[in-house]
């Protein structure tokens, strides 16, 4: 840990709680690293009934302060210290809530296989939530042992991951994994992000060194291998990085993202500074710089349609968000009237 940490921890809570960091988080309880080893913690009251909503209490990769419990690894979670970076997507179902999958992660590794159609419109997704998320992304394109026009798709990602590092990896060859190595330094922590079976859990195996030879056998009778994830959990590596497994998302639904689409649409919102309208919707406007960037070959259609479909996504998002805080703002006057009244009556009384 960071001595810009110890100092906020130090300056924010009092002698007698510890700091910890959040490893995994089941139901009502986490699990918690400590100094002294691993403890078993629930949450302060406090902290539960102040909580406005999921994103208030900890998630996996939090910095905590915790009140440990004399002679035994229990304790209770007190506190959380302020995020740098938190990878955020919206809950599933039809509650507007955000769903914290991993907190303080310096990269993300967004992970997809190569033994299947590689899909850059999810690609697009991953990466708006993973700039928004205030984490550096590389792309992992896995199990390049089974591709057979490798530069092709690797040209392909590039098209759409501006900027992005593009790493084709193979476990079983072990092709790709030094790039790797660079990203994984003492004490910084990378979070593996993808949808089931693109081989996240090969990944971990062969950086713990776990497993390597069950990773062969799986590839050996399964080229779409295995998906074992269930739930998120930091993981120590042996060179001191920490790594955050995720379960596989089956759908990436986002979350607000107003810089996050400025990063990765960079190259349309270029050729959109340059349109005659600055309201132009680039489609039969008189003078639009994307439009004709599409009809030169500089820029696939595909993509704007994906660009402007996210665009709808996050305002359809923003706009119940609005809704909910007026709801909730609402809500909050109308028990302060209720109380005034209570008093009110009370007081004749």
């Amino acid at each position: 840990m960071s001595v810009e940490l110890n100092s906020l921890f130090n300056e924010n809570y009092p002698d007698g709680l510890k700091l910890g960091r959040v490893a995994l988080e089941h139901k009502h309880s986490y699990r918690v690293w400590l100094d002294e080893g691993e403890y078993l913690c629930t949450l302060a009251g406090k902290l539960t009934f102040e909580a406005n909503g999921r994103e208030d209490l900890p998630a996996v990769g939090d910095w905590v302060a915790v009140q440990a419990s004399p002679g035994e690894k229990r304790g209770i979670i007190k506190g959380i210290l302020p995020r740098k970076s938190k990878f955020s997507r919206k809950a599933a179902g039809q509650v507007t809530e955000e769903q914290i999958v991993a907190a303080n992660v310096d990269t993300v590794f967004i992970v997809n296989s190569l033994n299947d159609d590689l899909n850059l419109r999810r690609i697009e997704r991953y990466l708006l939530l993973a700039w928004e998320s205030g984490s550096n992304p590389v792309i992992i394109l896995s199990k390049a042992d089974l591709a057979t026009d490798l530069q092709a798709k690797l040209d392909q990602v590039s098209s759409v991951a501006l900027g992005v590092p593009v790493i084709a990896v193979s476990v079983l060859e072990g092709t790709g994994i030094e790039e790797l190595q660079t990203y994984l330094a003492p004490g910084k922590t990378i979070a593996l992000i993808g949808s089931s079976g693109v081989g996240k859990s090969s990944l971990v195996n062969y950086f713990t060194g776990f497993e390597k030879q069950l990773v062969q056998e799986i590839r050996e009778s399964d080229d779409k291998g295995k998906h074992t994830t269930t739930h998120r959990e930091l993981v120590l590596l042996p060179g001191g990085a920490i790594l955050i497994d995720t379960p596989g998302m089956r759908e990436i639904q986002l979350w607000t993202s107003e810089d996050g689409i400025t990063e990765s649409f960079a190259d349309i919102e270029e050729y959109a500074d340059a349109c005659k309208f600055r309201d132009c919707s680039h489609k039969n406007e008189p003078g639009c710089a994307v439009v004709s960037a599409i009809q030169e070959g500089l820029l696939e259609e595909s993509r704007l349609a994906s660009y402007k479909k996210l665009q709808k996504e996050l305002a359809y998002i923003d706009c119940k968000l609005d809704k909910k805080a007026q709801a909730e703002e609402k809500k909050h006057w109308k028990n302060i009237s209720k109380e005034a009244r209570h008093n009110s009556v009370h007081k004749r009384r």
